[in-house]
């Protein structure tokens, strides 16, 4: 029996954000991107958009049912994966961002952000795979050594072989210093390495034939914490000088997790060197040959969580964008219920869409997927513009725009993750029971949603990040100017008639927030750094609507110029409506949880911090 296509995306929406609101097309006026062109864009965009709903999307649920399966020889895909892994480096989605000069197509990372988008709503779980391994393929080719480069990233890119990112341990989750996965120099450059680590996504699978797992481990005598932490590459199968596999490295997959969700994933736990037989490489190479450099690890690592951080931003984005579109189809189709005025009609009763309350859900879960799109687009315009910069011989401000990225990143991995909880819940409520069964995705949504919060460094330490040390870097130079661009589009939306609510919704939030500002930096200079940690995800959380609320109501004024120039009854002139819509309800409701939030910050309430620990039960 064939299988049913659940993804939905709207092009429309995206292709308005990529050259209506962050202009994408300007980008190719400049290397590296001047060999591309908005027809070349839009293009792929209707490809990929063919690809996922067409090849990808039928995989989605067959997938989720059958999961990732351990077996004693190794870990099995779901079979529809096997042709879709082939589809899928055939076609190039793999490569639309590399250089031009490593065989890749150059892409602006706002397009391939698209892409990725859709393809990770058609099926999140497979897109991992391919997303792990070219991310890890990355890592070696800005670290590793030359012999490295060579010898690693290629197989990797033509999709023979994967790789993996190797931290957490059953003792060391979060706090990955206190991991005790060892390597002892074997004094020709390899290093034995024994360890146990656990959630690996795509630590084993048979759609390659061999998997390059970079690793986190301690050099015998090295320093404790993270300082003393290396990181290895430890490929499944040994690789010989010209690239050839050699004998198993002693990796073996102990288990699978069994998950709320993403069950096609493979979530491994790997034992490395459990029969003292397994081999590492330093990533880099020896360096000064102690390969203990203070720090080294973790910040090649970074370079890996950081694009990983970014892809659950994404994915997030993704599903939630599905759930609310799957949700808007059948509240069209649904008959429930009289209307409130007009009584039930011809068919004895209306479709549900018609009915308030739902169409209050959906213009919420709408607001929510274009806001959060904007968030993740907003971001990533840094990326290309340092990109831009960096090949006109300005590093300074390429610098400056990277770090700028660095900034919004929490915001785009927290809060987007958040809100897409929120949103495929209130998707699997528009559906009501039906939603509950498995008979349409909105279930699904929801349990492969629950991960995006948790995995990539936990939401609660993103917003550590966020306060403890984004907020001064470049010595508040970067948070200073995100106060001034929403005060920018402050006076921008004021000076328009008929917003005047909206304007003064975002002036007030941001007179609190630049009020919680100082705050923070009285209390981080008078010991009062436990206050600022227990605000900081009410300040992430507050700082991101601020974000998606200024970038809603910019796109209302580009709406509102289209919407004057299109027919009255057009299907233009329905869209644009429904922008200025988004923006109206997300200033007027969503936005005023950011003041509040910052007015408890301000408050100084240290409940959490004062109750005892007897007080949260004395059950056990």
């Amino acid at each position: 029996m064939a299988e049913v296509n659940f993804y939905k995306s709207d092009l429309r929406e995206i292709e308005f954000s990529l050259f209506e609101q962050f202009k994408l097309s300007d980008l190719f006026a400049s290397p590296p991107y001047d060999h591309f062109s908005e027809d070349d864009a839009r293009m792929i965009l209707k490809e990929a958009y063919t690809f996922a709903t067409e090849v990808v999307g039928p995989t989605m649920s067959v997938s989720d049912r059958k999961g990732a399966q351990w077996t004693p020889g190794g870990v099995k895909a779901p079979e529809e994966f096997r042709d879709l892994w082939k589809q899928y480096y055939e076609n190039g989605w793999n490569t639309l961002n590399m250089p031009e000069s490593l065989g890749g197509q150059g892409a602006p990372h706002l397009l391939s952000m698209a892409v990725s988008e859709m393809m990770t709503g058609a099926n999140t779980a497979f897109n991992m795979y391919p997303g792990l391994s070219m991310t890890a393929a990355a890592v070696i080719r800005a670290v590793g050594s030359p012999e490295q480069k060579e010898l690693f990233p290629p197989k990797i890119e033509t999709g023979d072989w994967g790789g993996t990112m190797v931290l957490t341990e059953s003792n060391a989750g979060t706090d990955v210093g206190l991991s005790l996965t060892k390597a002892v120099p074997k004094g020709d450059g390899s290093y034995s390495i024994t360890g146990n680590k656990i959630f690996i996504s795509g630590g084993d699978h048979d759609l390659v034939e061999n998997i390059i797992h970079l690793v986190l481990a301690r050099i015998e005598g090295a320093a404790k914490g993270t300082r003393g932490l290396s990181l290895f590459i430890i490929p499944k199968f040994r690789v010989n000088p010209d690239g050839s596999l050699g004998e198993p490295n002693d990796v073996v997959c102990t288990k699978l997790e069994h998950k709320m969700g993403i069950h096609a994933s493979a979530t491994a736990a790997l034992a490395f060197g459990e029969n003292g037989n397994c081999l590492g490489y330093l990533l880099g190479g020896e360096g000064d040959g102690k390969g203990q450099d203070p720090g080294e690890g973790m910040r090649k690592m970074f370079l890996f969580m950081n694009t990983a951080r970014l892809a659950v931003g994404v994915q997030s984005l993704a599903v939630a964008s599905t759930a609310y579109l799957n949700a808007l189809a059948y509240a069209r189709t649904r008959l429930q219920g009289p209307h409130i005025t007009r009584g039930r009609g011809e068919k004895g009763a209306v479709p549900i869409i018609e009915h308030p309350d739902v169409r209050r859900m959906l213009l919420e879960m709408k607001c929510i997927v274009e806001g959060c799109r904007m968030l993740a687009m907003s971001s990533v315009q840094n990326s290309d513009r340092a990109r831009i910069l960096r090949k006109a011989g300005k590093d300074e401000e390429a610098q400056e725009a990277e770090d700028y990225y660095s900034l919004l990143l929490p915001l785009v991995k927290a809060h987007i993750s958040d809100m897409s909880l929120h949103v495929t819940s209130t998707g699997l409520q528009v559906f009501g029971g039906a939603g509950y069964t498995s008979d349409f995705p909105a279930e699904q949504y929801m349990r492969d949603a629950r991960i995006f919060p948790i995995y990539e460094g936990a939401n609660g330490i993103q917003a550590l990040d966020l306060v403890g040390r984004k907020l001064g870097q470049r010595e508040g130079a970067l948070i200073q100017r995100f106060g001034k661009e929403v005060h920018q589009a402050v006076k921008a939306v004021e000076a328009h008639q008929g917003y005047q609510t909206e304007s003064a919704n975002l002036g007030a939030a941001l007179e609190k927030f630049n009020a919680t500002l100082g705050k923070f930096l009285k209390l981080s200079s008078n010991d009062g750094m436990e206050q600022v940690a227990l605000g900081a995800t009410a300040f992430l959380d507050a700082m991101s609507r601020i974000a998606i609320a200024k970038l809603l109501l910019e796109a209302a004024l580009i709406a509102e110029e289209g919407l004057a120039k299109a027919d009255a009854d057009s299907q233009d002139a329905q869209f644009y409506q429904g922008k200025i819509a988004s923006a109206r309800y997300y200033a007027r409701h969503l936005l005023p949880v950011a003041t509040t939030e910052l007015e408890t910050i301000l408050s100084g309430d240290s409940s959490p911090l004062d109750i005892p620990d007897g007080g949260f039960s004395l059950a056990f």
